[in-house]
């Protein structure tokens, strides 16, 4: 339940006609009173005898009675007050005592016995109600309601609980303007599965994604098809935009604009400039191993991988600066990913990256510059192109959304510890959708894996199983039970062939990051022995003939360069392994 407060406004009258008018276009039903503060007051929407002005002169006689030099120029307080989509609608008596207790929290008409204002709370919808006071008390005074917008989400949250509906976790004014009532069914009315606000919020997080100059960024957002009015000083100086969709029209047929700032706080010019403010050479990335090019959507994929391994201990270790700074680049990963991927994953990527939007913005300044190889990767993954949904692309698609899923699990645990309840249970929901996204993504590579371990000899099974026991004990029966064991298997025998020691990518996958929010262990241990050792996602063939040594013999690290062009062994810098 959503309380918006707001107490700037002077025409009682005015407010009332458009509470009780069809509203913008025509989305008002039904509008009539269901509570006011003595229970009596007119009902212009079901009593034909009474009028606006009725209830406006009888709101507004406590102003009226002052002098008119001691009358406050903004007398109107206003508040909407809404049901989250999947609560249950409620009767109008339910929201008359919504309507009191907002009131009486806010400290308009605080009861008790002490003076308060007189309001009226009037339905249209049956989602939501709106209270309307005027701000002078019965004995002439301003009324005590300092803060009374987080009062009312104080009491918000109390009368979710009591009612049995949705309980909204409490917010700390970081969050984007949340579409009106008349947004959403204007979009109902068009067909579009979200508002023109949502839909320019989403595209103006694409275009900024790795992007690293004005003007690349806005010549993203026209290659998004988007209308853009650009806000100069008298000096020629860029102040700001504002952003339209071609079909998003008012009723007199021009495109309704949004300012960045108003799709949410960290999209105003003044925030993009400071991600461009920190970035440096950030057309530079490392070459990957292996023959694709480039600039390809699987290599783009695996150093998306890498980057979000380093940052999950940034994310899990370093300061809060730091760790804020990759969340809100891991926020334009997630976008840049839902942008480029193939038709099978794109609808949970693309509601993954919706959801982590609002995990990306807190009160912690983030200190950016650290984001710079997430930022990077969100740039070669958006010049890397769309990537197919199978082969190289595919794999290293699951071997990406794979890491990211435990880069946005660890971002959900900073903002609970923290105390950033919003932030946390958005990063939670997006995890949920990237699980959601990795199984379709995986199931082919990782099923193509399982029938090359599947193929190994029983020897080499035999070896592979007593390595397993003998460097994960804790681990190495619940990894044999899997289904993904045979995955692993096939991985295991190609690290060896490659001149890896499988027993050290084993112990350094498993030490270095947790492992229990993982459905399978073992698919996670697949891609991250594939991503230290360099191996090709989709991988070709599994020679057998360098699986012969005891599983208790070790030997150091073969030197060779990773996808992230540091020698085997080498430590990035915040990496906390």
């Amino acid at each position: 339940m959503i309380p918006s407060v707001n107490s700037s406004g002077s025409r009682t009258i005015g407010l009332l006609a458009y509470l009780y008018g069809p509203g913008k276009h025509e989305e008002h039903t039904d509008p009539h009173l269901v509570a006011s503060f003595d229970g009596m007051s007119p009902d212009p929407g079901r009593n034909p005898t009474a009028t606006l002005t009725d209830l406006q002169q009888l709101l507004d006689q406590p102003v009226i009675a002052q002098a008119k030099h001691a009358r406050p120029a903004k007398h109107v307080w206003h508040t909407s007050v809404r049901a989250e989509p999947g609560d249950r609608i409620l009767s109008d008596e339910e929201w008359a005592g919504i309507a009191r207790r907002i009131v009486a929290a806010t400290g308009i008409d605080p009861g008790d016995g002490q003076p308060g204002c007189r309001w009226a709370a009037v339905r249209h919808a049956d989602d939501h109600i709106h209270i309307v006071a005027t701000l002078v008390t019965e004995d002439g005074h301003r009324p005590d309601d300092y803060r009374s917008g987080a009062r009312a989400q104080a009491e918000a949250r109390l009368i979710e609980k009591e009612l049995g509906l949705h309980q909204v976790a409490p917010g700390d004014g970081t969050a984007a303007k949340r579409p009106t009532s008349a947004e959403r069914h204007k979009a109902q009315r068009q067909g579009r599965e979200r508002t023109a606000r949502e839909e320019l919020r989403e595209s103006v997080r694409r275009a900024v994604a790795g992007a690293r100059s004005e003007e690349e960024f806005f010549d993203r957002l026209a290659a998004a098809g988007l209308l853009i009015r650009k806000r100069e000083a008298p000096s020629g100086d860029l102040l700001g935009y504002k952003v339209a969709l071609p079909d998003d029209r008012n009723k007199d047929g021009e495109p309704v604009f949004y300012p960045g700032a108003r799709l949410a706080p960290d999209l105003s010019l003044p925030r993009i400039r400071e991600r461009w403010s920190a970035d440096f050479d950030m057309t530079a990335s490392p070459d990957s191993a292996g023959n694709a090019s480039s600039n390809s959507p699987s290599v783009a994929r695996r150093r998306t991988a890498t980057a979000a391994w380093v940052a999950i201990g940034a994310v899990e270790y370093g300061d809060d600066p730091v760790a804020a700074a990759y969340i809100a680049a891991t926020g334009e990963i997630l976008d840049a990913l839902a942008k480029t991927s193939a038709a099978h994953t794109r609808r949970e990527l693309r509601d993954a990256a919706f959801a982590f939007e609002r995990a990306s913005r807190s009160h912690v300044r983030a200190a950016r510059g650290h984001d710079r190889a997430l930022r990077r990767a969100a740039r070669d993954l958006v010049h890397g192109g769309p990537a197919l949904g199978r082969g190289e692309d595919g794999a290293t698609t699951a071997m990406a959304i794979d890491m990211l899923f435990f880069l946005v699990t660890a971002a959900a645990h900073w903002h609970a510890r923290k105390g950033h309840a919003q932030q946390a249970e958005a990063a939670t929901r997006a995890a949920e959708h990237l699980r959601n996204a990795y199984r379709p993504a995986a199931a082919q590579p990782l099923g193509l894996l399982y029938q090359r371990g599947r193929r190994l000899s029983q020897p080499m099974l035999q070896r592979q199983t007593a390595l397993l026991r003998e460097t994960l004990p804790s681990l190495a029966e619940q990894i044999l039970a899997e289904p993904g064991w045979y995955a692993l298997a096939a991985t295991i025998a190609e690290a060896d062939a490659a001149g890896h020691d499988p027993a050290a990518l084993l112990a350094d996958a498993v030490e270095s990051r947790e492992l229990g929010t993982a459905d399978s262990v073992s698919d996670v241990l697949v891609w991250r022995l594939r991503r230290r050792a360099d191996l090709s996602a989709d991988a070709p063939g599994i020679p057998e003939n360098r699986m012969t040594r005891s599983p208790a013999t070790t030997r150091p690290p073969m030197p060779g360069p990773t996808a992230s062009g540091r020698r085997f062994g080498d430590e990035a810098p915040g990496n906390t392994r």
